[in-house]
């Protein structure tokens, strides 16, 4: 309920953004503002999670977002909203995301276990791209009927549910014995650990192997890919001439796509014998089909291309997510998330949403998301030829 909600709100920021300044680069920088904290903080957050309740932390993160989305709902339906104000709420949403991701992933082996953590990490990447499907095709008509407002105000009582549910889950004893409790004095000594573990945990994830050169491709793949989804407004309203409702169908189109990726990754994929080639082949099909859609001027094909996209994105992205959780050591696991949260929300919207707006400010969108999807491709390339860890995994 809460992923259908957090959706809806994504969609209706980038096209308030749109209506505020219409600008691409406003667009892309209201976006880019919400990961700067992840930049700054995440790999200290990934730290602190590693010594805290991780259930916790989730519940209290989750309680703070629940108040952002009220006061945008609060500014935007008084009509006092504004670009500096989008601003504000989207830094303290990349805030609480900074622990609050690193936390919530790194809790779903102590939940479910080492043998089901690939299907579940594809479960849990079929959620979020089933509300990747529902909450922007919501917030289309929301948007319609009731105005633009109202896509916060629900993402608001969609926390409701969410925090319901986080005081009914439970921890097994041994995933907590060692937490540090989030007392003041526990809060002061995970913020002591935070600071020394966030190097070690750098060191270790810089060592030489799969680990670092699969995090080295997710890297590239965040930053030059998921950077398409930012600037998908400006191709819906001047390339496809969309409306909010429309904007908001091409990105249910990538959703549904990724849950057919996500469940292909629960199911055959899951059990497939050779991961490392179905990893390679949708890390290049990814940037083939980006550069595909950057050009099309028909409405039927960038459905199709986006379906296609989704299925390509999502798979790389649940298949690296669940290989790097099973090779990492279990002390260093909340800081590996740290560092995936920094790349996939982060460096990808606070680097790449920001260089992708002002590129399309000077070449225009279309050509901005080609030059994005040739580096990438170029990039799987280099790695398909010159390392060997998606022939380890």
């Amino acid at each position: 309920m809460s992923l259908v909600g957090s959706w809806m709100q994504t969609m209706a920021v980038g096209w308030l953004s749109l209506q505020l300044s219409d600008s691409a680069f406003v667009v892309g920088l209201v976006a880019s503002v919400g990961a700067i904290p992840i930049v700054l903080f995440s790999m200290h957050a990934g730290a602190f999670v590693d010594h805290g309740d991780k259930l916790r932390i989730v519940r209290v993160t989750q309680s703070i977002l629940l108040a952002q989305a009220a006061v945008l709902w609060l500014v935007t339906i008084t009509g006092h909203v504004s670009v500096p104000i989008l601003l504000v709420l989207a830094f303290v949403q990349g805030l609480c995301s900074a622990v609050e991701i690193p936390a919530r992933q790194s809790m779903i082996i102590q939940l479910v276990g080492r043998e089901d953590l690939q299907p579940a990490i594809a479960l849990n990447s079929s959620g979020f791209n089933l509300a990747r499907v529902i909450g922007p095709a919501i917030g289309g008509l929301v948007i319609a009927r009731f105005g633009i407002a109202w896509c916060f105000g629900l993402n608001a009582l969609s926390f409701v549910a969410v925090l319901w549910g986080l005081l009914r889950i439970k921890l097994p004893e041994q995933a907590i014995a060692n937490a540090v409790r989030l007392t003041v004095t526990g809060v002061h000594e995970l913020i002591d650990r935070s600071t020394t573990g966030a190097a070690e945990g750098l060191r270790h994830l810089a060592k030489p192997g799969p680990v670092r050169d699969l995090l080295a491709l997710v890297t590239v793949g965040a930053v030059l890919g998921g950077p398409f989804l930012t600037i998908m407004p400006v191709i819906a309203r001047d390339q496809l001439g969309l409306g909010a409702g429309g904007y908001g169908t091409l990105l249910a189109t990538v959703g549904v796509g990724g849950l057919l990726g996500a469940l292909l990754v629960a199911g055959p994929i899951s059990h497939a014998a050779d991961k490392g080639r179905v990893l390679m082949t949708a890390g290049l099909a990814f940037p083939t089909l980006l550069l595909g859609f950057a050009y099309t001027t028909t409405l039927t094909m960038a459905y199709v291309v986006l379906f296609a996209t989704g299925v390509a994105m999502i798979t790389f992205n649940a298949l690296s997510n669940g290989v790097l959780q099973l090779l990492v050591e279990e002390k260093y696991r909340g800081r590996l998330m740290a560092f995936y949260s920094l790349v996939f929300v982060g460096l990808s919207q606070a680097v790449g949403s920001f260089a992708i707006g002002a590129l399309a400010r000077v070449v225009t969108a279309p050509h901005a998301i080609a030059a994005s999807a040739v580096v990438l491709m170029l990039a799987s390339l280099y790695a398909l030829r010159y390392s060997d860890f998606w022939r380890r995994v």
